[in-house]
């Protein structure tokens, strides 16, 4: 049995006045996947995250959530949600322990013994006012917030963004844990982050949003295995430009050039040799060098 997806987006469109955020989107996301959502600052990463939990209406399109339209979710559907927002805006003349229990008080399943745990390992300190509170300790307490009734879906829109690399760290294995957590359902996370070292960390899956579109989703692996970056000597200039297929940059003088490709075959490779009378060197990328490479195309 195929399970549906926990996200469904098909040809979404979002504008705000005349900006044309989301474009004709679409995007699907399997149960138990951890995807990374990386776009440009203004890509529409958090304007998609919002329209997802319900809280935007889209202009057009449709968004399935847990199987239910998202601008209509069931209070059943909302509660098996999680969501750290890029903004943090709690009640500032709580404290942090007054906070968390009135979270959980909405939550049957509330983990007390994960949250403990996680406030001292965070040193969070739980009988501080949270209007004083750190950008970094105001972001902790959001993602303790979001985690303690183990989500089915946890939405994180740059949820590391103020955290320190030792607490980035301690974030990301929290995420990992609760991924692993074999004694529940499967866990969704999708979370958007322009720290793509986080992103390698935890994600198995990678989501790329370019000009209000996902124009790339798929496993982490296959994004790397299909991207590649060719160095080409030949015996004669080279023809300017190649016209190879799915190029997303190239840089030509002379003899030599630069080119990086999706969906590079060894056919493809072989009859480039052949053609150019060149030999050729196959490059790997890491996913901060691809991501650069699909925003030059």
């Amino acid at each position: 049995m195929i399970s549906s997806p926990v996200i469904d987006c098909i040809a979404v469109n979002k504008s705000y006045k005349q900006n044309h955020v989301l474009r004709d989107l679409d995007l699907s996301i399997p149960p138990g996947s951890v995807v990374g959502l990386l776009g440009k600052n203004a890509a529409g990463k958090t304007t998609l995250l919002k329209a997802i939990l319900g809280l935007i209406r889209p202009n057009s399109g449709s968004i399935t959530t847990l199987d239910h339209d998202a601008w209509n979710l069931p209070p059943d559907a909302k509660a098996r949600l999680g969501y750290v927002p890029q903004l943090i805006t709690l009640y500032p003349w709580m404290k942090v322990r007054h906070m968390i229990d009135y979270t959980a008080s909405f939550y049957p399943r509330w983990d007390r013994p994960l949250i403990d745990r996680l406030l001292h390992e965070w040193e969070l300190p739980e009988n501080a006012t949270i209007g004083p509170l750190s950008s970094g300790q105001l972001q902790k307490l959001a993602i303790l917030l979001a985690i303690g009734h183990h989500p089915d879906l946890l939405i994180l829109d740059e949820p590391a963004a103020a955290l320190d690399p030792v607490a980035r760290r301690a974030f990301l294995a929290t995420l990992l844990d609760i991924v692993s957590d074999s004694t529940d359902a499967p866990h969704t996370i999708l979370f958007s982050t322009h720290i793509t070292a986080d992103l390698e960390r935890v994600a198995d899956r990678v989501a790329i949003l370019k000009d209000g579109q996902v124009v790339y989703h798929d496993s982490l692996d296959t994004l790397k295995d299909h991207v590649k970056r060719l160095r080409i000597t030949a015996n004669a200039p080279l023809p300017t430009p190649l016209n190879l297929p799915h190029t997303l940059s190239e840089e030509i003088s002379g003899p030599n050039a630069r080119i990086t490709l999706r969906n590079l075959t060894p056919e493809l490779l072989a009859r480039l040799a052949s053609d150019l009378h060149a030999t050729i060197e196959v490059e790997d990328l890491n996913l901060d060098e691809i991501f650069l490479e699909f925003h030059h195309a």
